[in-house]
């Protein structure tokens, strides 16, 4: 099996391209200007040495080398080897509230950032485990199915912001709801789910939906970000704050108490989440105490590596263009090999 480890770097052969055109687009100009400057032909005898091989070959060298190169960047491999090992874990949804109150700044940076990072350390420690992620305000999505594609679980965790739910407000049931049918269809597993929010729940329902998963076996876990105190939301893209309707300072605070009752309901565990890292601790703390079980064997393939091959080329073709004289060389003129009889 044959691959590149880093296929991003193939996108910069597309400057190969561009640096063809330039050259030819220069060529084209030069010429131009041997037709003003006379006739092509007497020009030619004037610049008898010049040649004009020469310089194409060594153009034409300077790019294989340099794709050559691009291509010893994005790291050619061969699968040579298989081998099978089983993991041990449990599945979580990880529901993360994207609420516009959630850019509160009480916790610093912001309530969302902070969360964003609580959630890719956590995703960092559970290496073994399969992991899904959903995004919820108003309504509730998907952002990545049950996976143990921890790669893509933090990249699409990067992208996460409010704008990404239209419907605000802050609908923590359906986000459980959501978050309980994404599982898979396995009895033999331990669940959980890990809701990351401030707990202003505009909706109602979340104690009863949490209820209903703890029913179903999954434990329903809260971590409440902010500070019950408040702190004023500031509008994206600006210095200033949201005003409610009468243009008053719109304030958020972090309601302890619904994101307690939740995690009770759905036998699971409240966590304070402040600037600090003990909320991370806790977190940790809470994941190696459920029970795991065996998801799956999974195949690794071994790779070598073949960037060395594209390197050696390229190297060998930068030293030909050196060698190569972008003028004729009169030493060589003067051997024949062949002479006229």
């Amino acid at each position: 099996m044959f691959r590149f480890a880093n296929p991003i770097y193939l996108y910069l052969l597309g400057v190969l391209v561009l640096f063809a055109l330039l050259h030819y687009f220069a060529l084209f100009n030069r010429r131009k200007k041997i037709v003003k400057y006379g006739d092509p032909e007497l020009v030619k005898q004037l610049f008898h040495d010049v040649s004009l091989l020469r310089p194409e070959l060594k153009f034409w060298l300077c790019q294989c080398a340099l794709a050559m190169f691009i291509l010893a960047l994005a790291r050619p491999q061969n699968g040579t080897k298989q081998s099978e090992h089983e993991r041990y874990g449990i599945e979580a949804m990880v529901a993360l509230d994207v609420s516009n109150s959630m850019m509160a700044q009480d916790v610093h940076p912001s309530r969302l950032n902070k969360s964003k990072r609580l959630a890719a350390n956590m995703i960092n420690e559970m290496t073994n485990d399969q992991i899904g992620l959903v995004i919820f305000a108003g309504e509730a999505f998907i952002q990545l199915p049950i996976t143990s594609d921890f790669v893509s679980a933090k990249m699409f965790l990067d992208q996460i912001g409010p704008e990404m739910v239209t419907l605000q407000g802050t609908d923590i049931a359906r986000a459980i709801d959501l978050c309980q049918r994404s599982f898979t269809k396995r009895d033999d597993v331990n669940r959980a789910i890990f809701i990351i929010t401030d707990g202003e729940d505009n909706e109602g329902g979340a104690i009863e939906a949490a209820k209903q998963a703890a029913e179903s076996g999954i434990h329903v876990f809260v971590l409440g970000v902010g500070s019950p105190n408040g702190a004023h939301i500031p509008v994206s893209g600006s210095t200033q704050y949201m005003l409610d309707n009468e243009g008053n300072y719109v304030k958020s605070c972090l309601n302890e108490q619904m994101c307690m009752e939740i995690a009770k309901a759905g036998k699971g565990t409240y966590i304070y989440v402040d600037n600090s890292s003990s909320a991370q601790e806790a977190l940790n703390k809470e994941i190696d105490k459920l029970a795991k079980t065996k998801l799956a064997a999974v195949s690794y393939s071994e790779y070598n590596e073949k960037f060395q091959l594209f390197l050696i080329i390229g190297l060998i073709l930068l030293v030909l263009d050196v060698c190569i004289l972008a003028r004729e060389n009169h030493m060589f003129k003067r051997i024949t090999i062949f002479k006229d009889k």
